[in-house]
């Protein structure tokens, strides 16, 4: 039988990290949450779970997560946010690894994330099946890309991946001015990132990229099978990217002629 970390970044998450914690408790030899200085009472919910709390200044959320798989004290590492709980379906699965892994078999394993969004499930629009490799021997890779979106990496690059049943359930956005406020500041996190890379976008990426965007998981992916909601997941995900996109654009003249951005 193998023993799991789970393993928790947070901020600020007293509404949504019982719901989480709650959910991992049948699975978890150890639970760590790590917390970049939160002013609500996340940490004191995660303790009277038992959960080993370490505070750590944001790093930025590649930076962070592996700040706080390096603090597990098994090899096999569940990291999930806070705002995400286990479906049974999944608890029962992973329970199923504990008792059966064996060594070389896989690496890591890969779930779907399905996302309530205002009180809707999400299964179009492009969010879903959204795999997350979630579980995972630490001693075999790493979490990379390009924050504020990470995502974890075997060292070698093998497909050594099982793929799981049962979802990790994403309690994303209570209302729509949550997810503006998100994209707002995700999009000037991945902006940065991008101009610091060097990449930059013309006027007619800017018109026709988040169209395209908008085309794609509303009409393509089924985004209006989500009633409502799907609706409005799709324009904001254009919004998204027509918003990332400008900024690129604005900082990259800006570090042009050598303002600060």
């Amino acid at each position: 039988m193998i023993q799991i970390s789970v393993v928790i970044i947070t901020f600020n998450e007293e509404k949504n990290i019982e719901r989480c914690l709650q959910s991992v408790k049948r699975i978890a030899d150890e639970i760590i949450v790590v917390d970049s200085l939160s002013k609500d009472k996340t940490i004191s919910i995660a303790e009277t779970y038992g959960a080993k709390t370490i505070t750590q200044a944001f790093l930025g959320h590649i930076g962070q997560k592996n700040f706080a798989a390096s603090q597990a004290s098994s090899d096999w590492v569940l990291s999930l946010d806070a705002d995400e709980a286990l479906s049974p379906e999944l608890e029962k699965n992973i329970l199923k690894i504990k008792e059966t892994h064996q060594a070389g078999t896989y690496d890591a394993y890969r779930m779907c994330r399905l996302t309530n969004y205002c009180g809707k499930w999400i299964k179009h629009s492009g969010w879903y099946p959204d795999k997350k490799t979630r579980l995972f021997n630490r001693t075999k890779g790493c979490w990379k890309g390009e924050n504020p979106h990470d995502r974890w990496e075997l060292y070698d690059n093998s497909k050594n991946i099982k793929d799981l049943h049962g979802d990790i359930l994403h309690y994303s956005f209570y209302s729509m001015l949550d997810h503006i406020k998100k994209i707002e500041k995700y999009s000037d996190i991945a902006a940065r990132a991008r101009v610091e890379k060097n990449k930059n976008y013309n006027l007619l990426k800017i018109i026709v990229v988040p169209a395209w965007v908008f085309f794609i998981n509303y009409i393509i992916r089924l985004g209006f099978l989500d009633g409502y909601y799907g609706l409005i997941v799709c324009k904001l995900q254009a919004y998204d990217t027509w918003i990332k996109y400008n900024l690129v654009r604005q900082y990259t003249v800006m570090k042009k002629e050598g303002k600060p951005y």
